[in-house]
């Protein structure tokens, strides 16, 4: 990529606060005063510039609207696993201190899993007590995909999901039956 394309592609990554007024539903903006915030807010559109070029298949997010904050996420089920074929929605809120602090990441899409719940929360350790600054957009997307064909089920938020888990053939029927694409 040329100087020039790579600073075209920069001037189209939104960047905090903005012009479009925000629904019931979406939060504002958070206000990103000081360094900290120009930090945090250059860390996320390098990771978003990262995860653009990267190519990982069945991944992808962008950030909503115009704040660089809250992110829809997209993550397909992997090759010989029951979600092969499906295709997840998230979304990504990330605190004004982040990457200190983990994303919420929720499920967009209903998802019968183990490990996450009716309104989409998931139980994954990297978003909870082993979260790390190193870790990244593609980090979580990537986890939250092979989460999907290896879940803990030492650790599940649906214990139907979980109890079902070893019958492959009704777990299947299950995700498919509750799969609803957006």
């Amino acid at each position: 990529m040329t100087r020039r394309e790579n600073h075209d592609v920069q001037d189209n990554i939104p960047a905090a606060g903005g012009g479009t007024t925000p629904s019931a539903t979406k939060q504002p903006a958070p206000v990103t005063k000081g360094s900290d915030g120009q930090a945090v807010l250059k860390r996320l559109q390098s990771e978003l510039m990262a995860l653009m070029m990267c190519g990982d298949p069945g991944i992808s997010a962008f950030p909503e609207e115009d704040n660089i904050f809250c992110w829809k996420g997209t993550i397909k089920g992997s090759k010989d696993t029951v979600y092969e074929g499906m295709s997840y929605k998230l979304s990504l809120a990330f605190p004004t201190d982040y990457p200190f602090k983990p994303p919420t990441v929720k499920f967009e899409t209903c998802c019968f899993h183990p490990n996450v719940d009716l309104l989409g929360n998931i139980c994954l350790d990297i978003l909870q007590d082993k979260w790390s600054s190193a870790y990244d957009v593609r980090t979580i997307l990537i986890s939250i995909q092979s989460l999907l064909g290896e879940p803990n089920n030492e650790s599940p938020l649906n214990t139907q999901a979980a109890a079902l888990w070893a019958n492959q053939e009704e777990f299947r029927k299950t995700v498919e039956k509750m799969y609803k694409p957006t």
